[in-house]
């Protein structure tokens, strides 16, 4: 009896050993497997109309803290629409008015790489749209779509490229207030895409479209192949303007061969008391 024991020791013994064993050797060969790259990290688009730095009424300057706010959102790319290239006046009679430019001023370090475009030059200085990335631009240039003298406008088109050669064309927007004057942009911007974004890159489009009734959307869905991003996921367009009460659909964001992951509207503080409008914001997958 005590022999027949031992036996069925030794043998659960021998059998633990090699289940050990086996178990030593899947692990040894899982870890020398190589490892598979992730050649996609996940990025954050921010549009914003800023409103020149200026508070509802023009009155109160609140540039300082749109630049806290924009760095604490810890966007990749930022498109914005109305910032202040120069104006004479403003830096002689606001005592904040920082030393240098809007664009720098926002930029700092955390967004080497900028592009700006004139919408409208006056007197006193020029406004336009402007886009900040932490990547460098391979490519930029600012397509006028202007058709009436006192209400300049401009398409800001810029190419980011990744490690891998791959490219992303952000075009940041800024339409006019008038449906007609829109049709005839939205219509520069859909050929403008046809022949200078290859169906197989990626393109992002953001701005301040001024098309509440959403008029000029289907158009250029249907023409330039792009989905709306806030749409796609929350089964709507995101009210944006104005910003202490959203309730006009102004501001877009279109995109075509990214995956986006997530859609935001910045509501609230600090947002609602800065810009008239406020940000939309658009994480996304894009290579490294």
């Amino acid at each position: 009896m005590r022999s027949s024991r031992l036996r069925w020791c030794l043998l659960l013994l021998k059998m633990a050993v090699a289940g050990a064993v086996v178990v030593l050797i899947v692990g040894v060969h899982y870890c020398l497997l190589p490892i598979a790259k992730n050649n996609k990290n996940t990025m954050k688009l921010i549009t914003y109309n800023m409103h020149k730095g200026f508070g509802v009424g023009n009155r109160r300057l609140v540039l300082h803290d749109m630049r806290e706010a924009l760095r604490a959102a810890n966007a990749d790319i930022v498109c914005l629409q109305e910032l202040q290239g120069e104006h004479h006046h403003h830096r002689n009679n606001h005592r904040h008015w920082p030393e240098e430019e809007q664009l720098e001023f926002l930029a700092d370090s955390l967004w080497p790489h900028t592009a700006y475009g004139k919408n409208a030059v006056y007197q006193h200085g020029h406004h336009g749209n402007a886009i900040l990335s932490r990547q460098p631009f391979s490519d930029w240039e600012n397509i006028n779509v202007s058709h009436r003298e006192n209400a300049s406008r401009s398409l800001l088109h810029g190419v980011i490229e990744s490690n891998d050669g791959q490219r992303l064309h952000i075009i940041c927007v800024h339409l006019g207030l008038f449906e007609r004057e829109r049709r005839r942009q939205i219509r520069q911007l859909s050929d403008r895409i046809e022949s200078h974004v290859p169906h197989h890159e990626a393109l992002l489009i953001a701005g301040d479209f001024n098309d509440w009734r959403q008029r000029c959307d289907r158009y250029l869905r249907q023409h330039s192949e792009v989905e709306e991003v806030f749409e796609a996921h929350l089964g709507k367009v995101a009210p944006s303007f104005p910003a202490w009460y959203p309730l006009l659909k102004v501001d877009r964001v279109y995109a075509r061969g990214v995956s986006v992951n997530a859609v935001k509207r910045l509501t609230g503080q600090p947002w609602r008391g800065l810009s008239d409008h406020i940000p939309l914001s658009v994480e996304f997958d894009w290579p490294n």
